[in-house]
C-alpha cells in the first residue's frame, strides 16, 4: 500500500489547498526539525521521478526555511549539506530498484503481486523515459547533471510521454495529423491516423523527393516541414548510414514528438487496449518510429525502455503483429533481466499462439528458467521447479531446432568435443536439411542472442543438456522423428512480417538469408514491404511526365535540353494502336525541331590571326 500510494503521489502535483494547510501548519509550528523534515521528503520525492524541472514552483512553496537552506547550501557547500544530499539520492536510487526491478521476485511480494494481476502487455509511463532506467544504473546526479536549472529557463512545451522535446528542436505547429477512433468492440478501441489535404500535398512532395534518390531535397523538404514524419523517418535512415548515430536518433524522437502531438484524447499508451491497423499507411508511421527509437534504445544501453516500448508496439496490434517484435521481445526481457515477464507470457500465449515453434522462444524461455534457477533469494522449491523446467525446455529446443547449436557454439567461440561435431544430427547437414524460412529465423536468433550465452554456468548447463539429447537421439526416441517431420511440413515459407522484421532488424545473419523476391525489390525506411492488402484512403495523382519510361535517346537529349521531352503528353484515351504512328511523327518531328534549335544556338568562333609566327601565342 505504501509503494501505491507513493507511486500515485509522484504522477499528481499536491493541490492548492494541500499547499496552503502546509503553509499554515508550518507557521503555526514551532519547532523546525518537523519542517526541515517534510521539506527533505519533498525533495527527495521531486526528485526521484526527475519531475523538479517540469514544476519548479512546486518545492519552495512549503515554506521560507527550505529557500534559506538551499541558499547556504549553495553559498558555503558544507560537508553536512553534501552528504545528507548524496545519502537522499542513493536513497532514491534503492528505493527505485525495490519498486522497478521485478527481476524475478517471488509472487508473493507485492511487487509481484502487483504486476502478476496486471495485464501482460500492461505499459508504465515510468518505463518509457530512459533516464529512469539510467539513473537505477549511474545514479540521479551523474544522469541529471546540471539540467535542472536550465530547464526552469526553458519555454513551455508539451509534455508528452514517449519522448521529450529539446530545445534545439522547431518551434512546433499543427502538422495536418489527426488521430480518430474507428470503432469500439468488446472493449477494444481502434483508432487511426488521418492526414488533412495539406498534409497530403506535402506527402506527395516527399515521394518525388525521394524518387529523385537525393537527400538534399528531403532536407529541403523538413526545412518548410520540420515535423513531415515520413520524411524524418527516411532522412534518419540516411544519417545512420553515414555514421551519424546522434543525428538519427534525434530525428526518430521529433518524429515521435509530432505524432505523440495528435493522440485522440481517449487514446491510452498503458492500457493495451488501443489498436491501430497496420494496413492504412498512415498508420505505418507510429509503428516505424516507435521500432527504431526501441532499436536505439537497445544500443544506448536501456534494454528495460526498450521491453517497454516493444510491449507498446505490440499491444497495438498483438494479433497480426505487422512488425513481428515476437521475434524481439525476448532477447530484451532477457537484456532487462525481466525473467518473469518472459516466462509468463510463454505460459499465457503458448496456447493460442504456439510460441515454442519459433526457435527463439524455444531456446530463451529455458534460459530464462536457468536464470532464475541461479536467484538465491528464492525458495528451494522455486529453484527445484526453475531448474526442471529449464532441463525440459531447453532439451526439446535442441531436438527441435538442432541447428542452432553448432552456429551458437561458434559465435560463442566454444569449440564443441569430437561426439557433438561429429553426429551427423548436430552436424552441418542439421543446417542444410532445414526449410529456407528456419534458416532465416535461426540466424536472427543466434546473430542477435549469442551474448547471452557466453556464461561459463550457461555452457555447461547446455553442454549436459546436449549429451542427454544426443542419448535420446541414439535410443530412437520417438520425439525425434516427430519434431524432424514438424520441421519439412511447416516453415515452407515466412510470412511478410517476419521479412519487414528481418529488414528493419539488419542483422547481417538473417539479412543474407532472405529469398531473392524480397531482396530484389526496393525498400524504403519510411514504408518497408507495404502490405499486399493495404487500405488507400488517398491516392497520389498521376503526374504528368514520366520519366521511369523514357528511352535511352531521350534522356541523351534531356540531359543536353531540360525543357525536351520525346514522349509528350502521356495519352489517357486507351487507344494505344491507333495514335501510335501519330505519336511517332510527332516524337520525330519534336526531335527534329530540337536538333535545330540547338545546331542554331551553337556559335563557332574564329581562329586568332597568327601575326606572329614564330612568337608564342595563347588561344582564348
Amino acid at each position: 500500500f505504501v509503494q501505491i500510494t507513493a507511486e500515485e503521489s509522484e504522477d499528481e502535483p499536491p493541490s492548492r489547498e494541500e499547499r496552503a494547510d502546509a503553509r499554515l501548519s508550518e507557521r503555526d509550528a514551532a519547532g523546525g526539525n518537523n519542517e526541515g523534515a517534510v521539506t527533505e521528503e519533498t525533495e527527495g520525492d521531486g526528485q526521484r521521478d526527475g519531475e523538479e524541472a517540469e514544476q519548479p514552483d512546486q518545492t519552495p512553496v512549503l515554506s521560507n526555511k527550505p529557500r534559506k537552506k538551499k541558499k547556504k547550501r549553495k553559498t558555503k557547500k558544507t560537508s553536512a549539506g553534501e552528504t545528507l544530499e548524496d545519502n537522499n539520492l542513493e536513497d532514491i536510487d534503492s528505493l527505485l530498484e525495490k519498486i522497478e526491478d521485478t527481476n524475478g521476485l517471488s509472487p508473493q511480494t507485492q511487487s509481484g503481486i502487483i504486476a502478476d494481476s496486471r495485464p501482460l502487455l500492461y505499459v508504465e509511463h515510468r518505463n518509457l523515459n530512459p533516464e529512469n532506467e539510467l539513473k537505477r544504473y549511474f545514479g540521479a546526479r551523474a544522469v541529471l547533471g546540471d539540467q535542472r536549472p536550465r530547464q526552469r529557463q526553458r519555454q513551455y512545451v508539451r509534455s508528452t510521454w514517449l519522448t521529450a522535446p529539446k530545445n534545439t528542436w522547431p518551434r512546433f505547429s499543427k502538422t495536418g495529423i489527426a488521430m480518430q477512433l474507428v470503432d469500439t468492440r468488446r472493449g477494444v478501441q481502434y483508432f487511426t491516423f488521418e492526414h488533412h489535404r495539406e498534409y497530403q500535398q506535402v506527402q506527395f512532395k516527399f515521394l518525388d523527393a525521394v524518387e529523385s534518390m537525393d537527400p538534399n531535397n528531403i532536407v529541403l523538404l523538413l526545412q518548410m516541414n520540420p515535423y513531415h514524419v515520413d520524411s524524418l523517418l527516411q532522412l534518419s535512415d540516411v544519417c545512420r548510414m553515414q555514421e551519424d548515430q546522434e543525428m538519427a536518433r534525434d530525428l526518430i524522437e521529433r518524429a515521435l514528438y509530432s505524432l505523440e502531438c495528435t493522440f485522440h484524447p481517449v487514446f491510452s499508451l498503458t492500457s493495451g487496449t488501443c489498436r491501430l491497423d497496420y494496413r492504412r499507411p498512415e498508420n505505418r508511421a507510429f509503428f516505424l518510429a516507435l521500432f527504431k527509437h526501441l532499436m536505439f534504445l537497445e544500443k544506448r544501453g536501456c534494454p528495460r525502455t526498450a521491453l517497454e516500448f516493444c510491449k507498446l508496439i505490440l499491444s497495438l496490434d498483438p494479433e497480426n503483429d505487422p512488425l513481428c517484435v515476437l521475434l524481439l521481445i525476448d532477447f530484451l526481457s532477457l537484456r532487462a533481466r525481466e525473467y518473469t515477464f518472459l516466462t509468463r507470457m510463454f505460459q499465457e500465449w503458448e496456447s493460442h499462439r504456439n510460441l515454442s515453434q519459433l526457435p527463439n522462444f524455444a531456446f530463451s524461455v529455458p534460459l530464462a528458467y536457468f536464470f532464475l534457477s541461479q536467484q538465491e533469494e528464492r525458495s528451494e522449491l522455486e529453484l527445484s521447479q526453475a531448474r526442471e523446467r529449464a532441463t525440459r525446455l531447453i532439451q526439446l529446443a535442441l531436438i527441435m531446432f538442432p541447428s542452432v547449436l553448432m552456429p551458437l557454439l561458434d559465435h560463442c567461440s566454444v569449440q564443441p568435443d569430437a561426439r557433438v561435431a561429429s553426429h551427423s544430427f548436430f552436424g552441418l547437414n542439421a543446417q542444410i536439411s532445414q526449410p529456407p524460412a528456419l534458416n532465416q529465423l535461426t540466424s536472427l536468433y543466434v546473430g542477435r542472442t549469442h551474448s547471452l550465452w557466453k556464461d561459463p554456468a550457461v555452457m555447461a548447463w547446455l553442454e549436459t543438456n546436449v549429451r542427454e539429447v544426443l542419448r535420446m537421439v541414439d535410443a530412437r526416441d520417438p520425439l525425434v522423428e516427430e519434431s524432424e517431420h514438424k520441421r519439412k511440413m511447416r516453415y515452407q515459407s515466412a510470412p511478410r512480417n517476419i521479412y519487414r522484421h528481418i529488414i528493419l532488424s539488419e542483422m547481417k545473419e538473417a539479412t543474407a538469408a532472405l529469398p531473392l523476391e524480397v531482396t530484389s525489390q526496393p525498400v524504403m525506411g519510411f514504408d518497408p514491404l507495404p502490405p499486399l492488402d493495404s487500405i488507400v484512403s488517398y491516392t497520389r495523382p498521376e503526374r504528368t511526365n514520366r520519366p521511369s519510361n523514357e528511352s535511352t535517346l531521350s534522356l541523351f537529349f534531356r540531359s543536353l535540353l531540360p525543357n525536351f521531352n520525346l514522349q509528350g503528353d502521356i495519352r489517357h484515351d486507351g487507344d494505344e494502336e491507333a495514335g501510335a504512328g501519330q505519336d511517332l511523327n510527332q516524337g520525330v518531328n519534336r526531335l527534329m525541331a530540337a536538333m535545330r534549335d540547338m545546331l542554331a544556338n551553337i556559335q563557332f568562333q574564329e581562329p586568332p590571326r597568327d601575326d606572329n609566327p614564330e612568337g608564342d601565342g595563347d588561344w582564348d
